[in-house]
């Protein structure tokens, strides 16, 4: 080390560099890591898979604006309502590999790597949090508890390549703006933030509205804060409209609730606009700022209900039917508590302990310019804790987001453990509070407490799963000429990106017409099977027995179709097709 170098000041003035060379020994890890899955294109989620199905149908030549996926009940294909913003990143990575090496080893690299990107800025935005609220040098430690939020960094996995990630790096962008003490700047961080993030998706919508509710309480109790929220409402409207115009699909430009559609973008165009209103007037009075501010909100709200009626359900928009039958029963649209014990409480643990942490933290900074910082990051987590309530997936965020009150714990705990005279306390005494504080201990005590292990069936259908989307596989479909195979709707996504195959759809709720003709074929009679099938131009029929989605079809018809052929009996319009003899499909040809 060079002579007068002071490690501590260098962390200090160069922290976005040491944050930057930290995440390169993530890459690092996470791609030796992670090599196998990314060797078999493994992508092992539906909506990566289709990602890259759009990906590559954009590649291909199909429009900019058109988000169809054609290679789902074609010829007419199904609708997406995801924009191009994350395909983005990946096409560029495929283009700049496919430089140095074969096209599909190109898609490979670049898979592979994009889901590192927005952890970067991940990884910034956590430390620039704990710089400004905690100490400028608690960003380290702060990096340390994010990389330890698993179900967080499950989404920045190698392969990951849907939306998530890039709306969690905007969400940590956001608390850092909420967190900085220049007022303009601050606001437009937050307000270019939420705009990114709505122009991907409406999955963060929630936390948007609450960084909007968190700067306008602000405003409402310091008046010093209308330029903080007048660059947030220019930032934020102006944003968005951008971001419509630039990335929204022709199929957004209808009157829709489950993206940024003319819908949602006229609510932040006029939010903006009446807080920008508001920052312009802003009153001397706080009981007037108050008022204005209710009644601001209350415009809004009821403008949207008077307006948007179709919107005051499920934005989904989907019939009563497929909610009971598909989407209620998705995983992750359930809540926390009605997930298994080795699910439920590695998830939880982390949001408590930053919750703690930001309370405490909230309180010690009472008096000081941390404080509003510190109770918009309570607030943040104290929300993101209560969403755990209604819809697990909201546990990337909640993870994310209890960082910064976990770093403060630790950051008031360990020095004084570490001052204690007992050598015992000194090294045990922090070692058992880092894995408290982090929440790392909860992996233990799953692992110890024999509570929710996977019994036989839960590993036999995991077995299927991962064998019939494995890509050695679905190779061996490739004997077929290309056709319409009529299959499940959670295989469906990863036939079309392992096969030059066809499938009816995917668990995309805009075609929830076609998702009910899966379950009703698979659930009726041989005949309706063969009417349904003929509707959408099948030629095949592909099964993948045990896998998850096949056993709601017994559970729910032991006497329909898909019980019938896999016990055997099979209708003789139905010709088998012959498969080697490893292979985890089932294939026929209907005739």
């Amino acid at each position: 080390m060079p002579k007068g170098f002071d490690l501590a000041r260098d962390l200090d003035r160069h922290w976005l560099r040491w944050t930057l060379l930290a995440w390169v020994a993530v890459v690092v890890f996470f791609i030796q890591q992670r090599w196998g899955p990314i060797h078999w294109l493994a992508l092992a989620d539906t909506d990566d898979n289709l990602r890259l199905a759009q990906v590559r149908a954009w590649m291909d030549g199909q429009g900019w604006y058109d988000l169809r996926q054609y290679r789902m009940d074609p010829p007419r294909g199904i609708d997406i309502h995801w924009s191009r913003i994350v395909d983005l990143p990946i096409a560029a990575l495929i283009w700049f590999f496919g430089w140095f090496t074969t096209p599909a080893w190109a898609e490979r690299l670049a898979v592979g790597f994009a889901p590192l990107l927005p952890l970067s800025i991940t990884m910034a935005g956590i430390a620039l949090v704990a710089r400004r609220l905690i100490a400028p040098l608690a960003w380290p430690l702060a990096i340390v508890f994010l990389l330890g939020c698993g179900v967080t960094m499950r989404m920045f996995w190698p392969l990951r390549i849907d939306h998530h990630g890039w709306q969690l790096a905007a969400l940590a962008v956001t608390v850092a703006g909420l967190a900085d003490p220049r007022r303009a700047r601050g606001g437009a961080v937050v307000g270019l933030a939420s705009a990114f993030s709505l122009s991907i998706g409406l999955e963060m919508l929630p936390y948007c509205a609450s960084a909007g509710a968190v700067i306008a309480l602000r405003w409402v109790w310091d008046r010093g804060e209308a330029r903080r929220m007048a660059a947030y409402a220019v930032t934020l409207g102006g944003g968005c409209a951008i971001g419509f115009a630039a990335f929204a699909s022709t199929a957004n430009y209808a009157m829709r609730c489950d993206a940024l559609t003319p819908v949602w973008l006229s609510v932040m165009v006029v939010a903006g606009a009446l807080l920008l209103a508001l920052a312009a007037a802003n009153p001397v009075n706080r009981a007037a700022r108050l008022i204005a501010s209710v009644v601001a909100g209350g415009v809004i709200v009821g403008g949207f209900a008077l307006l948007f009626p179709q919107c005051l359900g499920r934005p989904e928009g989907v019939s009563e039917e497929l909610a009971r039958t598909w989407l209620s029963n998705v995983r992750e649209a359930k809540p926390i508590y009605r997930h298994p014990f080795d699910t439920a409480f590695p998830i939880a643990v982390m949001p408590v302990i930053g919750l703690i942490g930001a309370i405490i933290a909230s309180w010690r900074a009472r008096g000081s310019e941390r404080f509003v910082g510190w109770v918009a990051v309570a607030l943040f987590t104290a929300f993101a804790g209560a969403m755990l309530l209604w819809q697990v997936r909201a546990a990337p965020a909640a993870q994310l987001l209890a960082v910064p009150g976990a770093t403060a714990l630790g950051w008031l705990l360990f020095p004084w453990l570490l001052s204690r005279r007992s050598v015992l306390v000194r090294v045990l005494g922090t070692a058992a509070a880092f894995l408290l504080v982090s929440g790392l201990f909860s992996g233990l005590v799953v692992r110890w407490m024999p509570v929710d292990r996977p019994d036989a069936r839960a590993k036999m259908i995991n077995r299927a799963g991962a064998r019939c989307t494995s890509l050695p596989a679905l190779a061996t479909l490739n004997r077929v000429p290309p056709a319409t195979f009529f299959t499940h709707v959670d295989l469906a996504p990863r036939l079309i990106v392992g096969t030059r195959h066809s499938g009816i759809t995917g668990p995309y709720h805009r075609n929830g017409d076609a998702i009910l003709d899966v379950h009703h074929a698979f659930q009726g009679s041989a005949a309706q099977f063969r009417q349904i099938a003929r509707s959408h131009g099948a030629t095949y029929l592909l099964i993948c027995p045990n896998m998850a989605e096949t056993t709601n079809y017994r559970a729910r018809s032991p006497k329909g179709f898909y019980a019938q052929i896999v016990r055997g009996q099979v209708p003789a319009f139905l010709e088998s097709v012959p498969l080697p003899r490893n292979s985890p499909y089932r294939l026929w040809r209907i005739r």
